[in-house]
C-alpha cells in the first residue's frame, strides 16, 4: 500500500504525518523549504487546551518547554478593569470535573508558543518515526490521480515522481495543491491589521493575558492585546486602522513606550525588543476540501484569525478530524461517506466560525450603529471578545458536528448525557483495560472507537478482576462484535449520565451516541454509522511498510 503524500511542512502538515503514524499509516512529507525554522518570537500561536493535548500526544515536547499556559485573562476598557477570568491549568493534570452543577466552570487555559518552537518540536518527533519520510527542497508542480491512487511530481535538485494512496495539501494560503485542483478560495482580504512586537519586560499582570480596548492615552490603538510567553517575554499586538500608513520602526518604538508607560503608572519600564512584525488577517474559505483522493487542510482550506479566532488551532482540528478517517480508509478501504464527512464537518464548522467573526466585526470595531450605544452593549462586546480569546462562545468554543453524515440513527435505547451527540466529550478520568487510571483524552488519536461505561464505585474495584464484574462481560462481548476496533473504558461518573450509561466516542473525541445500558445491536449500528458504513474496497494489508529515511527512495515512482 502506498503512503499518504502530505504537501507542506508547516505545523499542520507535520502534525498530520505524526497523527497518521500513530495509527500505522506511512507518509511522505514534501517540504518546499530547507527544513530549518527561522526563530520569530513575534510569530506565535495560541492553542486551545484540547489541541495542545493532541499535539503533546503526537510527541511534541516543546509545548512544555517553550510554551506557557496563561493563569488568567484580564479585560480593560479605558482605565477600568471590566473582566477577569481565572483559567484552569489542570487539563490532563490535577483538576477534576465537579458533580456539582452549580460549581463555577473555569475555561481551560490556552497554550501560547512561538510557531517556530512548535514546528521544531514536531520535526523532532518525526525524527523518531520510521513511518514518516520528510523530503526538503521539493516543490510540487503536478498532481494526477486515478482509481487506485495519486501521482505527484516535484521540482528540486532532482525532479521526482511520487506515488501515494491519497494526497493532502497542507501548503498554506497560496496552496499549489488547491490551485492545481482549480478550487476557488473566496473571501475577504485584510480584515484586520496588527502591529506586533515580542519584548522582554515586566508587566503588572505576570502570567495573565490582557485585552485593553480604547486605552486612554493619546494616539493609542483602538485595541491592544498582551500575551505572555516563557522567560519574561510578551507578545503585544496593536490593532491598526484598516487603511493606515505603514508602520515605521520609529512609530512602533513610540507605540511600545507609550503602551508600557500607560500600563505602568506613566513610567516606561526597561524592556528588550526581540522581534517585530505586521500581521494582516484574511478571511477565506475554499469551495471544496476534497476532490477524490486529494484533500485540503489548514490554511490551504481556510483563513481566519480576526477578533480572537485562531487559524492554526483550526488547522490542527482539521488534522484531528481527518487523520483517523484517512487511517481507517488506508487500512480497511473505507466508504466515500467517511472521507466526505471530513469536508462536511470541518468546512461547516469553520464557516460557522467565520460567519460569527464577520457578523461581530462591524459591532466590535465601531460600525454597529444604535446597538453600540445600548445599555450593556460595551460589556457584551468585551465578553464576546474575551470568550473568543479564551476558547468559549461562538468565536472560540470547540466545534460540534451534530449534523454529520456519520451521525448515529436514533434508537429507543439512546439516552441524553451532558454532552450532545457530535460534541467533544469531557476529559474525565477513566480506567483502562490494563487497570490503570488515565484521562480520557490520553486514549484518543489511536484510530479506534472508545466505549465508555459509567459505573459508580469502580474506584474500589479489585483491578485484577474488574473486567469480569457487573455488565462488563456482556459489554466486552458486544464490543468485540463491532465492525471496527474499539476499546472499553470505565469511569466513575460523567456529566449528566446515569449509572450504567454507555457512551460511544470517535477517535477524535466527539460523541457518537449514548445508551442506557448495554445494547449490542444499537451499539453496532452506531459504530457502523461512525465508520461511514461498510467499506467499498477490499482491505489492504494490515502491516504498514516502513518509509525509508535514508537515501533509497522507497516511496518514489520511477
Amino acid at each position: 500500500m502506498d503512503p499518504v503524500i502530505i504537501v507542506g511542512a508547516g505545523p499542520v502538515g507535520l502534525a498530520l504525518s505524526l497523527a497518521l503514524a500513530a495509527q500505522g499509516v506511512p507518509s511522505v512529507v514534501l517540504d518546499e523549504g530547507t527544513g530549518k525554522e527561522e526563530p520569530r518570537p513575534a510569530r506565535s500561536v495560541v492553542l486551545r487546551a484540547d489541541m495542545a493535548a493532541m499535539v503533546e500526544r503526537l510527541g511534541c515536547t516543546t509545548l512544555r518547554d517553550e510554551g506557557v499556559r496563561w493563569i488568567g485573562w484580564r479585560g480593560l476598557r479605558r482605565r477600568q478593569e471590566v473582566r477577569r477570568i481565572t483559567l484552569d491549568l489542570g487539563l490532563g493534570g490535577t483538576e477534576e470535573w465537579s458533580e456539582d452543577p452549580d460549581a463555577p466552570a473555569s475555561p481551560a487555559a490556552p497554550l501560547h508558543i512561538p510557531q517556530h518552537a512548535l514546528a521544531r518540536g514536531l520535526r523532532d518527533a518525526i525524527s523518531r518515526q520510521k513511518l514518516i519520510r520528510l523530503v526538503t527542497d521539493s516543490r510540487l508542480d503536478t498532481v494526477e490521480q486515478d482509481r487506485d491512487g495519486v501521482v505527484a511530481h516535484t521540482r528540486g535538485p532532482e525532479g521526482t515522481w511520487w506515488r501515494g494512496s491519497h494526497l493532502v495539501g497542507c501548503d498554506g494560503a497560496r496552496s499549489t495543491v488547491r490551485k492545481l485542483l482549480g478550487i476557488r478560495f473566496p473571501g475577504r482580504t485584510a480584515v484586520e491589521r496588527h502591529a506586533v512586537a515580542a519584548l522582554r519586560t515586566e508587566l503588572p499582570w505576570p502570567g495573565e493575558a490582557l485585552l485593553h480596548r480604547q486605552p486612554p492615552w493619546r494616539g493609542a490603538a483602538e485595541e491592544i492585546t498582551a500575551r505572555p510567553l516563557p522567560d519574561g517575554v510578551w507578545r503585544i499586538d496593536w490593532l491598526l486602522p484598516p487603511r493606515g500608513d505603514l508602520v515605521t520602526p520609529d512609530a512602533l518604538i513610540a507605540r511600545i513606550r507609550e503602551t508600557l508607560a500607560g500600563w505602568c503608572d506613566g513610567v516606561t519600564p526597561p524592556y528588550e525588543l526581540i522581534d517585530t512584525g505586521v500581521h494582516t488577517l484574511h478571511h477565506r474559505l475554499a469551495r471544496r476540501w476534497r476532490v477524490d483522493r486529494v484533500l485540503l487542510a489548514g490554511d490551504a482550506a481556510h483563513l481566519l484569525g480576526a477578533v480572537g479566532t485562531q487559524g492554526l488551532d483550526e488547522g490542527l482540528r482539521d488534522v484531528d478530524n481527518l487523520a483517523w478517517k484517512l487511517a481507517h480508509t488506508w487500512h480497511h478501504g473505507g466508504s466515500d461517506r467517511l472521507l466526505d464527512s471530513y469536508q462536511s464537518e470541518r468546512r461547516t464548522a469553520v464557516a460557522t466560525r467565520l460567519r460569527a467573526a464577520d457578523q461581530s466585526l462591524p459591532v466590535l470595531r465601531g460600525g454597529g450603529g444604535l446597538r453600540t450605544y445600548l445599555p450593556g452593549a460595551a460589556r457584551g462586546h468585551d465578553a464576546l471578545l474575551s470568550d473568543g480569546h479564551v476558547g468559549r462562545g461562538p468565536l472560540g468554543a470547540p466545534p460540534a458536528y451534530p449534523h454529520s453524515p456519520l451521525a448515529s440513527p436514533h434508537t429507543e435505547g439512546q439516552t441524553p448525557v451532558g454532552t450532545p451527540a457530535g460534541a467533544p466529550v469531557e476529559d474525565v478520568r477513566v480506567t483502562a483495560p490494563d487497570g490503570t487510571t488515565v484521562r480520557l483524552r490520553d486514549r484518543l488519536g489511536q484510530g479506534r472507537l472508545l466505549v465508555l461505561l459509567v459505573a459508580p464505585g469502580t474506584g474500589v474495584w479489585d483491578r485484577r478482576h474488574w473486567r469480569t464484574a457487573g455488565v462488563m462481560p456482556r459489554l466486552e462481548e458486544a464490543v468485540r462484535a463491532l465492525p471496527v476496533k474499539a476499546e472499553v473504558l470505565v469511569t466513575e461518573a460523567y456529566p449528566g449520565a446515569a449509572a450504567h450509561a454507555v457512551l460511544l466516542v470517535r477517535p477524535d473525541g466527539h460523541l457518537v451516541a449514548s445508551f442506557s445500558g448495554v445494547r449490542p445491536e444499537e451499539l453496532y449500528a452506531a459504530a457502523d454509522a461512525a465508520r461511514g458504513g461498510p467499506a467499498s474496497d477490499e482491505a489492504p494489508p494490515e502491516e504498514a511498510p516502513e518509509v525509508s529515511v535514508s537515501g533509497d527512495r522507497t516511496a518514489d515512482m520511477h
